[in-house]
Order: structure tokens, then C-alpha cells, then sequence
């Protein structure tokens, strides 16, 4: 007996089989993230993404589970990668470009954060602190490598003062 088909020509049953596989790689995804076992992870949630229904989802939780192991380039790619998926809402879109903002301003992007908070406050003007952070940003000299350097990473903040204090010392 066939199944029912959609426009596109495949069966229900496939596409209902194929959600149901995303559904399971998704939810594995979340177990392997609260285990703290974020690579595996990752496998999972690319699996996951493969279907449209939970690329938005997906992605966000590959990019999350790149933040936790500090890489920070990726977890940018990823967040970028689930913004672009059309059926983000405007609640997912927000809470994307806080965590893409946030994460850029861990990697002293100040330009590419403001471009993200002030896309943020186009949708929500009052979203946490976004109009804060919008004014520190803007007021930041982007070419002070210093401040580049501790930003949004407090063991480099805190190895940069020890060694300071460490020269201070010696002269």
C-alpha cells in the first residue's frame, strides 16, 4: 500500500521517519552536551540539522557546545549558520544575537558585536543589557590592543596582571 504524498513527491512516512531520526540525534545531542561530553555532542546535533525542522535548534546547541570548549570562531559560524535558518521566530532570532554578541565580544570583535546587538535592538530594544553594552562598545577604541587582549577571558586577564606585576617587580 503507498502512503499519502506530499507536493514535492516523497511519502509521509519518509519525512515523518526522517523528523523522528532528527528528533533522536537532537536529543542525544542535549544528553551528550549535559554530560559535558560536548564533541560528541556536536556529531549529533550536525546530524540533527541535516533536517530543516531542527537546523535552527541544531545549530544554536553546536555552537553553545563550541563556546563551552572555547572555540570561539566556530561557535560564531555556528550561530551565524542558525540565524540564516527561515524558520527562526523573532524570540530565537534575539536570543541568537545576544549569545553570537556576547561571543564576539569574547574574541574582541567590538565592530562585529555592535553589528549584532544593534541588529538585536532593532527586534527588541529592551533585551537585557544590550543598550549597555551597545554604549561600552561604541565607546571602546578598537585599536587598543590591550583591551583586546583581556577581553572576555579572565584566565588571559589574569595571567597578563601577573606578569605585570611580575615586571613591575623586577626593575
Amino acid at each position: 500500500m503507498l502512503e499519502p504524498t506530499t507536493p514535492e513527491g516523497t511519502t509521509t512516512g519518509i519525512l515523518n521517519e526522517a523528523t523522528g531520526e532528527a528528533a533522536e540525534w537532537y536529543e542525544r545531542g542535549v544528553a551528550l552536551k549535559k554530560a559535558g561530553l560536548f564533541k560528541r555532542a556536536i556529531d549529533q546535533f550536525e546530524r540533527a540539522a541535516a533536517d530543516s525542522q531542527y537546523a535552527l535548534k541544531a545549530y544554536a546547541q553546536i555552537g553553545l557546545c563550541h563556546k563551552s570548549i572555547r572555540q570561539y570562531e566556530q561557535a560564531v559560524t555556528s550561530f551565524r549558520r542558525a540565524l540564516k535558518s527561515p524558520t527562526a521566530s523573532a524570540r530565537e532570532t534575539v536570543q541568537l544575537l545576544y549569545v553570537l554578541g556576547r561571543t564576539l565580544e569574547s574574541l574582541g570583535r567590538a565592530d562585529d558585536a555592535l553589528e549584532a546587538y544593534r541588529w538585536l535592538r532593532r527586534e527588541d530594544p529592551g533585551f537585557r543589557d544590550v543598550a549597555e553594552r551597545i554604549g561600552a562598545l561604541s565607546v571602546r577604541k578598537p585599536s587598543d590592543p590591550t583591551d583586546r587582549s583581556r577581553r572576555g577571558n579572565p584566565w588571559a586577564k589574569q595571567a597578563l596582571q601577573v606578569w605585570e606585576g611580575f615586571l613591575r617587580h623586577t626593575r
